[in-house]
């Protein structure tokens, strides 16, 4: 081979990594408002990471982003895991995001304690990072969190089963999410805290991890009929789960007397409320944690105020079967305010 050969041969290989690079940085913001650095353009730019962009709850949490985006003169750039639990996704994402130039990140943080590392280097370049939805552990690694209330959206589920059950002896499954996820492990405290029992109670007959998926809550629940056929009240990470419960449930002739509780409170749960799938199920408002961090962003861009702290977003209880003692709403305003 020539030396001219190799040369190009050489160039070639340069363009061909050069190519691959631009695509990576530019797939890393699509979606609404992905492009170049808003550098020298005066532009406010707005990053927002989600956990998966197929989970109806985060598609509200984008398009309420996006609203508030448009609305104050932001651009955003939205990146997500390729399935929740994917850290390594969402590390690269804020790496391409602080090299892009936003201004700040609002990001619900698939692992809480291994994006740290990643939140504090961004940190340290100035830029803004919110948590939305989950908290970092600690959950000072961010500037602030906008989120429900997770562990008073369990206490409300728990204390309305426990008036639902009025005084029958319970035999509970606990349908959760995975081990050591803040959301998860706070939203099961709050159930038994409502329900009036601890950890290790001999009414918690059974307990499984579903990831919050509607297939594995569906198995789960079959795993724990096969443990304790009894089962009465079923406590669910959330309305996916519930509705594999309902199924397995349903296949066994028990969906009618087993009393199902859950978190979320999106349109397809709200409406399993109202046909009776779910007893009740705690609503809470993701295009108001993205809006208002959204809007924290734009402040800190022109003033340099930060948001700190914790702001609580709003947790409601939705069901049709009200309980004495148990402040909640129907489901005609659920679904006037649900998502997905």
């Amino acid at each position: 081979m020539s030396r001219t050969t190799r040369l190009s041969s050489s160039l070639l290989r340069v363009a061909a990594v050069t190519g691959v690079a631009a695509l990576t940085l530019t797939a890393c913001g699509s979606g609404s408002g992905s492009g170049s650095s808003s550098s020298g353009s005066g532009e406010i730019k707005v990053g927002l990471i989600t956990k998966t962009d197929t989970n109806p709850f985060f598609v509200k949490m984008k398009e309420g982003a996006e609203k508030a985006a448009k609305e104050n003169g932001a651009k955003l750039v939205t990146a997500a895991g390729k399935f929740d639990g994917d850290n390594a996704g969402q590390v690269t994402a804020i790496e391409n995001m602080v090299a892009s130039g936003v201004k700040g990140i609002l990001i619900t943080p698939s692992d809480s304690k291994a994006i740290v590392p990643a939140i504090e280097k961004a940190k340290a370049k100035g830029v803004l990072v919110i948590a939305l939805d989950t908290p970092t552990e600690p959950e000072s690694a961010v500037d602030a969190l906008f989120a429900t209330d997770n562990l008073k959206a369990g206490e409300l589920i728990g204390q309305y089963a426990k008036a639902a059950m009025k005084g029958k002896t319970a035999k509970i499954a606990t349908l959760d999410l995975a081990p050591g996820v803040s959301v998860g492990v706070q939203r099961h405290d709050g159930f038994l805290k409502g329900f009036g029992v601890k950890e290790g109670d001999s009414s918690i007959v059974c307990s499984q991890d579903t990831g919050g998926d509607q297939a594995k809550g569906q198995t789960a629940m079959e795993n724990c009929l096969q443990k304790e056929p009894g089962i009465n009240v079923v406590y669910t990470i959330n309305e996916p789960a519930a509705l594999g419960a309902y199924t397995a449930l349903k296949a066994k002739g028990r969906e009618k007397d087993v009393l199902i509780v859950s978190v979320d409170g999106g349109c397809t749960g709200t409406t399993a409320v109202k046909d009776g799938k779910i007893a009740a199920t705690s609503q809470q408002y993701p295009l108001k944690m993205a809006a208002e961090g959204v809007k924290a962003v734009v402040t800190y861009a022109k003033d340099g105020k930060k948001a700190s702290g914790y702001t609580d977003t709003g947790v409601t209880l939705i069901t049709d079967k009200a309980q004495a003692g148990v402040t909640s709403k129907d489901t005609a305003y659920g679904l006037e305010n649900c998502w997905g």
